[in-house]
């Protein structure tokens, strides 16, 4: 039987975190490992609460796990630092490159200080819910307070209306999107996923971007600000991409948002030019 590691912070309510993790990692035939990096106190409502474990004891779950059964692959969820952030936002500003982030609830109340840096240097933030939780298994008004409290409470620390939403872990149905273009959203996915939060290492990240057959004009390119390597790979995916001739820019300014209609791959083309 394979085995993996989910290294996440535990929501009371089961809908998300390594509760959600362990539930998809058992239906799959995985046997299913954790290590805690924080407690949330929330429910369908909202969070309530967050304790964040210390980077010892973090450290001393995830040796203990290693050290005995060691997991065949390692999902990292809310990882997320100030220091992490920082690393990020440093490289970024390094190369001139401005992109987007997207933020769930309890990142925007954990680190509002970030937010307000994130939104000051010019990327663009997006909403990624209030709880991470599976989108098409919601009903149209519980998706609307998922997307509806990350804008308030984001729109409270910046003066700034998100307009880009996206689903955690890439579901969807008919509801969520016409829900979400209700509010002012356009739902986005990606095509180029690093697969960064899997721990693979630096180089792996590098590779599956730059090296991706997949890689085209109009690429979406997937990566977490709080997966252990991607501080250490970001700046050699920026130059790697920039060698190839492609310009980063934030998806609000890749976006047609009129228009436009889709193909089977949500790749967006000008009415009547789709291929």
């Amino acid at each position: 039987m394979r085995t993996a590691l989910t290294i996440a912070g535990s929501d009371s309510s089961g809908g998300a975190g390594i509760q959600a993790d362990i539930k998809t990692m058992i239906s799959n035939g995985v046997y299913a490992m954790s290590a805690i990096t924080a407690l949330t106190a929330q429910n369908t409502t909202g969070v309530q609460g967050i304790f964040e474990v210390s980077p010892e004891f973090l450290k001393l779950q995830i040796d203990s796990v290693f050290t005995d059964i060691r997991p065949d692959a390692v999902k990292i969820g809310m990882l997320a630092t100030a220091d992490a952030v920082e690393a990020v936002a440093d490289i970024l500003e390094k190369y001139h490159v401005k992109t987007t982030f997207f933020m769930t609830g309890g990142w925007v109340e954990s680190y509002p200080d970030d937010v307000k840096a994130i939104a000051a240097a010019g990327h663009d933030l997006g909403n990624h819910s209030e709880n991470h939780k599976q989108m098409s298994t919601l009903s149209a008004d519980e998706c609307k307070q998922e997307i509806q409290k990350v804008h308030d409470k984001v729109k409270e620390l910046t003066g700034q209306d998100m307009i880009l939403f996206r689903p955690p872990y890439g579901d969807y149905n008919d509801t969520l999107i016409d829900t979400a273009n209700s509010l002012g959203y356009h739902v986005i996915q990606w095509d180029i996923d690093s697969l960064d939060w899997k721990d693979y290492g630096a180089d792996n990240i590098v590779s599956r971007v730059v090296d991706n057959d997949h890689l085209g004009n109009g690429s979406i390119i997937l990566m977490h600000n709080g997966a252990k390597y991607t501080p250490d790979a970001l700046e050699r995916v920026i130059t790697g991409l920039q060698e190839k001739g492609y310009e980063i820019v934030p998806i609000s300014q890749l976006i047609y948002k009129e228009n436009y209609e889709m193909d089977h791959e949500g790749r967006q083309f000008i009415k009547g030019n789709a291929k």
